[in-house]
């Protein structure tokens, strides 16, 4: 195998027969594999999945990023050195110590906000971003707020012959540009993408109908979101129609097993297509009961081919892997791009100059502040983060836009309310970006850029918007068309929740212990204390009311003795119980703003939060073997805090005939139960 025309001055990474090989400071124009001196050319070879028969070849370049002449390298100072290339305004930081240089952009790996001096830091060491006040400690390239969570990614300082250096970063090779297609005319009505409801798209692509992430139907998060948007009437027969499915993630404002559940009534066979993550995102197809049979794990950066003229590519989100994809459709050499909810897609590198260009644009996806008491958290603060958080998203949005410079560009992913009556707070404190104030800052910013603010049943004809923005590509649904949901089905979807709570395991306090044995998250320094509570969070009487010590995974009457960090979580019962019973992520919880979180000191968990959220066994708990385990003289124990017949949502606490007290009884635990 001979590479032709690649000139790499640090690395080059090569993917051949299915082996990845990276070859460092190796220079080279035209390189036989086979002939290559490993020892010398320090290559790191890592096994890959083998996909399919046909070899795949993808290769790395790198580039300088900045340039300091001997001067400048002479006037770096010890500890953090903030610089910005006067190229292209990107801004970088150098870290120097005892001579030796680090350097890493200056670009939070979270959600890509900016870095200033930490003006709490007095080794002069750590950095912390605008947006969200994380911290990174620059001199170990680890992010120190939320502790335990990512790595900053290193650029390589190269020092010249003259005493100056350069930072230099690897180039991730743009998997879109193999076997690239040159764009063929397209026909009036030969591509069309119809909006449905928040994320849900479909286009039709000549003879194809693909649909993206199908919610159509019940809330998402437990019951913390519901659809803003009413979809057009025939959306579920619009689904049921489909050659093929894409599902971008596992949150279930994409994976909608309510939805799906009525897909697979009419067409289990359907092609659904998603991305290969850590976490499957069908891990919980069959504890729902969903009978789909047609599912297609796909390998990330390679195409899809569906048809002579249809292909598309699904890629893997840096900050996210294990969860986030976005796809890249491609029909005659016409490409359309969704990036739906991913941070940093592809290591940032997407296709410029794309016909169509979706993503997300809302923000308030979060608990976070306003389901958060005590400290800074008062009603003005958290007014005052969110007001700046969504402006930032709207800047950030925009700065994208236009460095990718899209024909048409149409926010989507947002379209979604708190509606149930008990989270009436959470509606009015968690203000959301509109679309139109988007498309109004990426028109002024980047005025070639056509955008559209979409309404449910709205088409848009491909063909036409790229003959002449002028015309008339756009046709929305009929005057008198119902286009925001004025009721949604509550009972149904929250009653199915608070069955959970009159379970039978959860007549035993053990259960506490056999459930977060089973979640496997231990050997950190976090105590916290959880409490069941009503629909407004007040502590229900003899509620379960507990703590647990991660440290050693122990659940003391008290909070140890040693300096720890501590957490308050209170939550709405029935989702709780709902989430413990059926092994789920704790996304239905704190997304779905059914809990209120208290901490001391005010510091992010990564590693708590991303086991609960992303990490937990992919197999339920074995609730039959933990009830064969309880002893008989438990089974006819009094149940703690509720009786065993059904309830509903509305009428829960008068059947159970709980009592409300703002100090709840605590039920310790003990291990020999």
């Amino acid at each position: 195998m001979t590479l032709i025309g690649l000139h790499v001055t640090q690395y080059m990474y090569v993917l051949f027969d299915n082996v990845h090989i990276c070859i460092q400071k190796c220079k080279c124009t035209k390189t036989d594999l086979s002939k290559l001196q490993i020892p010398k050319c320090q290559v790191n070879i890592s096994l890959h999945k083998h996909f399919n028969s046909t070899t795949q070849m993808t290769a790395q370049s790198s580039k300088t990023v900045l340039t300091l002449d001997s001067e400048a390298v002479f006037s770096l100072k010890d500890g953090i050195n903030f610089k910005k290339s006067p190229d292209d305004g990107k801004c970088y930081i150098i870290y120097k110590e005892n001579g030796e240089l680090k350097a890493c952009k200056n670009q939070c790996k979270h959600q890509g906000g900016l870095f200033i001096k930490d003006i709490e830091d007095l080794d002069g060491r750590t950095v912390q971003c605008t947006k969200h006040y994380w911290k990174l400690n620059v001199s170990t390239m680890q992010y120190v707020n939320p502790p335990d969570s990512f790595t900053q990614d290193e650029l390589d300082v190269v020092m010249t012959d003259e005493g100056g250096l350069q930072l230099v970063e690897v180039i991730v090779w743009d998997p879109w540009l193999a076997d690239p297609q040159d764009p063929q005319e397209l026909q009036e009505g030969e591509v069309t993408v119809t909006y449905l409801t928040h994320a849900c798209m479909e286009l039709q692509l000549g003879g194809k109908k693909m649909i993206f992430d199908p919610w159509l139907t019940g809330p998402a998060f437990a019951r913390g979101w519901w659809l803003l948007h009413e979809p057009p009437a025939d959306s579920m027969e619009r689904l049921c129609m489909a050659d093929l499915i894409y599902i971008s993630h596992m949150h279930s404002d994409h994976l909608s097993y309510p939805t799906l559940k009525s897909l697979s009534a009419t067409r289990p066979d359907v092609p659904i297509y998603v991305g290969d993550t850590s976490r499957p995102v069908f891990w919980m197809l069959e504890k729902r009961q969903v009978q789909l049979t047609n599912i297609n794990v796909v390998p990330f950066g390679i195409w899809q081919n569906i048809d002579e003229h249809l292909r598309f590519m699904i890629l893997k989100d840096e900050v996210h892997p294990e969860l986030d994809t976005c796809i890249i459709v491609e029909y005659k050499g016409h490409m359309i791009l969704n990036t739906v909810d991913c941070t940093r897609p592809n290591y940032g590198r997407l296709p410029h100059n794309v016909d169509l260009m979706m993503s997300d644009f809302a923000g308030g996806a979060s608990g976070f502040p306003m389901t958060f008491s005590g400290g800074k958290y008062t009603e003005s603060w958290k007014a005052d983060f969110i007001k700046n958080e969504r402006k930032k998203l709207m800047n950030y949005k925009t700065q994208l836009v236009k460095s990718l410079q899209p024909k048409i560009y149409c926010p989507f992913a947002g379209y979604f309310v708190e509606a149930h009556p008990s989270d009436r707070y959470i509606k009015e404190t968690n203000t959301k970006n509109k679309a139109e104030e988007l498309n109004a800052l990426i028109k002024k910013s980047a005025p070639g850029i056509t955008t559209w603010t979409p309404k449910p049943g709205a088409v848009l004809d491909l063909a036409l918007a790229l003959m002449s923005p002028s015309r008339k590509a756009i046709t929305d649904p009929p005057s008198g068309t119902n286009i925001y949901k004025d009721s949604w089905d509550f009972d149904l979807y929250v009653d199915e929740l608070n069955r959970a709570i009159t379970a039978e395991i959860f007549k035993h306090k053990s259960w506490i212990q056999f459930y977060y044995i089973w979640a496997g998250f231990k050997n950190y320094n976090l105590v916290v204390r959880v409490i069941e509570t009503d629909e407004d969070f007040i502590p229900i009487a003899n509620g379960y009311n507990y703590l647990v010590d991660f440290m050693d995974l122990s659940f003391p009457t008290q909070r140890p003795t040693r300096e720890h960090p501590y957490e308050e979580i209170k939550n709405r019962i029935g989702v709780m119980r709902h989430v413990v019973k059926n092994g789920l992520l704790w996304d239905d919880l704190y997304i779905g703003f059914q809990n209120r979180l208290s901490r001391e000191p005010d510091v992010y968990h990564h590693r708590f939060w991303n086991h609960f959220q992303t990490e937990l066994p992919v197999t339920g708990p074995d609730w039959d073997l933990f009830l064969q385990q309880v002893p008989s003289y438990q089974r006819s124990a009094e149940p703690q805090g509720i009786q065993t017949e059904s309830v509903s949502a509305s009428t829960f606490l008068e059947k159970a005939d709980c009592t409300v007290s703002r100090e709840p009884s605590f039920v310790p635990v003990s291990i020999n139960e």
